[in-house]
């Protein structure tokens, strides 16, 4: 008989919050009365919008980085990242005293691609649409001799990743759901082993936008679907495939997945600013889209759910929220 080992498990979440304490921020959970009634159950915003870099990456990113080797270290660190993933490879790298190579998509967030740059990392572009991003980084990591630690597809960003979760479940004890934005699927596959693991009856929902539901069609199919790259407002989710490793963990511990629009993104977005008094980038957002418009159907009475990030620049921020937004 033969059995097949996790690819991250509890002690491995725990593990990297030993590591992380100290150099990641503990985020703070915030409540709302309005969105309690909103959503009809008692909610608990563990906002990632707070952590360094403005997002959850740099809990993965950190967590993969420090157990290079020095000589691995002294090569410096390739990644391949929309914006969030790329400004936590830089930082950690900078922490650690090396350097970083990161592949972007001409069209990321400016804010982000100069947050990445402001970090000390040199930023390789290319064409999201026409281009293959895990080919031109990996040939460029074997080509300079560098480290790649991918945005998600690697157990130990998993699980740095998911030490949020844990934080969460720590702070406010046993939940009866959690949901968490899916793109990846790294933030969702750390979160719920974390979650199952200590609390096995919670329930797992993963949020994607409508453009973009390529987990919620794999979980429905059994293996890992594409879609067309997906055109949407929430970047950090715009993905066209699960990956190997996070969807072999979302497979087990994921049961279900709801979508919302690029609309009740943009009012998520606005309702975050103007009653929590936060700022929340479309990608984190997807979650309490799904609460105000009851996506995930009836909830049970403590929900958690994790706000990913907040990485987004006035402008845009304005572009998407504004009045005339649609």
């Amino acid at each position: 008989m033969t059995t097949t080992t996790p690819p991250v498990t509890l002690d491995d979440v725990r593990d990297a919050a030993a590591r992380l304490k100290g150099v990641a921020h503990r985020t703070p959970v915030l409540r709302s009365r309005t969105l309690d009634a909103l959503a009809g159950a008692e909610i608990f915003l563990k906002c990632e919008n707070f952590q360094r870099v403005g997002a959850f990456k740099f809990r993965g990113a950190y967590n993969a980085a420090s157990r290079l080797t020095p000589e691995q270290l002294s090569r410096g660190i390739a990644a391949y990242s929309s914006g969030n993933h790329a400004q936590a490879v830089a930082l950690a790298a900078r922490e650690l005293g090396t350097t970083a190579v990161i592949v972007m998509p001409e069209d990321a967030p400016p804010s982000k691609r100069a947050a990445t740059a402001g970090y000390g990392a040199e930023i390789v572009t290319y064409d999201r649409y026409t281009g293959d991003r895990v080919a031109i980084a990996e040939a460029l990591a074997a080509e300079r001799g560098l480290a790649l630690i991918p945005p998600y597809e690697h157990p130990h960003v998993m699980a740095g990743q998911g030490t949020a979760a844990l934080e969460l479940l720590e702070e406010v004890g046993e939940l009866d759901a959690l949901l968490t934005p899916v793109g990846g699927g790294g933030l969702m596959a750390g979160s719920a082993t974390a979650a199952k693991s200590l609390y096995p009856g919670i329930r797992t929902v993963g949020v994607e936008p409508e453009a973009g539901d390529d987990t919620k069609r794999s979980l429905e199919a059994g293996r890992r679907i594409s879609v067309p790259v997906p055109r949407t407002i929430a970047d950090g989710q715009a993905l066209h495939t699960p990956g190997e490793l996070t969807f072999s963990v979302n497979r087990r511990l994921l049961d279900e997945v709801v979508l919302v629009t690029d609309d009740e993104i943009r009012d998520a977005m606005r309702f975050a600013f103007e009653r929590l008094k936060i700022v929340v980038e479309p990608s984190g957002a997807t979650p309490l889209a799904a609460l105000m418009n009851r996506r995930a159907g009836t909830l049970p009475r403590r929900v958690g759910v994790i706000i990913s990030g907040g990485n987004i620049d006035a402008g845009r921020f304005a572009e998407l929220c504004g009045s005339d937004a649609r």
